[in-house]
C-alpha cells in the first residue's frame, strides 16, 4: 500500500526520559510511516520529573502529562504521546485522542534475583514498585512479602535488584519490552494473580481538537479494538472515582463471540492491606466499551469496592 506525501514538520511534544522518548519515536516513526509526514521530537519537561516524591504525594499520574497539553493548547507542539494509564480520566477541553495504536503486552511483570519466579522468593524477600495497585495485590497474595514503595525510571528500579537492595521488582511489561528489556524479566505475572492497571502497555496520541490536520494524519495510526478495551477499563476506574493512587485494576480482551466481537472486561479493588478485594466481569459488544465499564464498576461498588479503597495499610 503507498502512503501519500503530506508537508510539514508535525512537533511531537515528549517526556526526556528513555521510556518516553522511546514510545514517541516509535509513534513518529509510525506516522511517518503511514502519510509520508516528517515528524520532531521536541523534549518537554514535567512535574513528575523534576520530583522525587511518590506518585500519590504528586497528586497523582496527571503531573506526568500537564506540561504536555499546555505545551499543546500553547501552539509549542502538534501532538504528544501518553501512557495511556498516566492520562486522568476526564477529558482535557480543547484536546482529543486522536488514535490509539497498537497496544503492547499489558501484564506486569517480575524482575527477579537468581532468575526466581514470584512463588520461588522466600518469605521476608523485599519486593520493589511504586503503584498502590501492586502493593495491594502482592499483599493479597499472602507470600509474607516485604513491599517496599520505589520510584525512578526502568533502569534505575532494575538496578536495584541483586547486587542491590531488592530481591525484586514488579513492572509493566511493556515499557520493558519498549526497552529492549524482557532478558531481564523472571516472570510474566499471570492477571489471575496480579490484575493489570487499567490502560496499561496502551499509548494515547493526543492533539488540538481544532487541529484537523494533525488529527486525520494521526488518526491512521488508530487500533479500534484496543480502544474499546482501554475505555472499557478506563471506565471502570472513572466510575469508582478513583485514580492512580487507588488500587484498581481492569483488563479487557477482544475475542470471537458467537456473533461477532466479544469484548471480555475483568476489574478488581483491592484493599492496600491485601486483606481483602473485590473482583467481577462482564462481557459484551466493543461498542458498548464505556456502558460494560459502568456496570462493572457498579457491581464492584454494590459489594464494597468503595469501602476497600479507604483501608489503609
Amino acid at each position: 500500500m503507498t502512503t501519500s506525501t503530506v508537508t510539514g514538520t508535525l512537533r511531537l511534544g515528549t517526556r526526556g526520559s528513555a521510556l518516553a522518548r522511546t514510545q514517541s519515536q516509535t509513534v513518529a516513526d509510525a506516522i511517518t510511516a503511514a502519510t509520508g509526514a516528517p515528524v520532531e521530537l521536541v523534549p518537554i519537561v514535567t512535574e513528575g520529573d523534576r520530583s522525587s516524591a511518590a506518585i500519590a504525594q504528586l497528586g497523582g499520574t496527571g503531573v506526568f502529562v500537564a506540561a504536555l497539553r499546555e505545551a499543546l493548547l500553547a501552539g509549542e507542539v502538534d501532538l504528544a504521546v501518553h501512557s495511556y494509564k498516566d492520562l486522568p480520566t476526564a477529558a482535557a477541553p480543547g484536546l482529543t485522542i486522536a488514535a490509539v495504536p497498537g497496544r503492547e503486552d499489558p501484564r506486569d511483570a517480575l524482575v527477579a534475583r537468581d532468575g526466581l519466579t514470584l512463588g520461588e522468593l522466600p518469605a521476608g524477600s523485599r519486593i520493589g514498585t511504586g503503584a498502590p495497585r501492586r502493593i495491594a495485590q502482592l499483599r493479597a497474595l499472602g507470600l509474607g512479602l516485604e513491599i517496599v514503595p520505589i520510584r525512578g525510571n526502568v533502569d534505575t528500579r532494575l538496578a536495584r535488584v541483586a547486587p542491590g537492595d531488592l530481591d525484586a521488582v514488579v513492572l509493566a511489561r511493556a515499557g520493558l519490552s519498549r526497552l529492549g528489556r524482557l532478558g531481564a524479566v523472571t516472570e510474566t505475572l499471570d492477571p489471575l494473580q496480579v490484575l493489570p492497571a487499567p490502560a496499561q502497555g496502551a499509548l494515547a496520541v493526543e492533539c488540538r481538537a481544532s487541529d484537523a490536520r494533525t488529527r486525520e494524519l494521526v488518526g491512521r495510526l488508530e487500533a479500534p479494538s484496543v480502544r474499546a478495551c482501554v475505555q472499557a477499563e478506563r471506565t471502570v476506574l472513572a466510575a469508582l472515582e478513583a485514580g492512580c493512587s487507588a488500587p484498581v485494576a481492569a483488563y479487557a480482551e477482544v475475542a470471537d463471540g458467537e456473533t461477532g466481537p466479544e469484548l471480555f472486561l475483568r476489574a478488581s479493588v483491592t484493599a492496600l492491606d491485601g486483606g481483602d478485594a473485590v473482583r467481577g466481569s462482564v462481557s459484551g459488544a466493543p461498542g458498548d466499551a464505556a456502558a460494560l465499564g459502568r456496570e462493572l464498576a457498579a457491581d464492584l461498588l454494590d459489594r464494597g469496592a468503595a469501602e476497600l479503597m479507604a483501608v489503609l495499610p
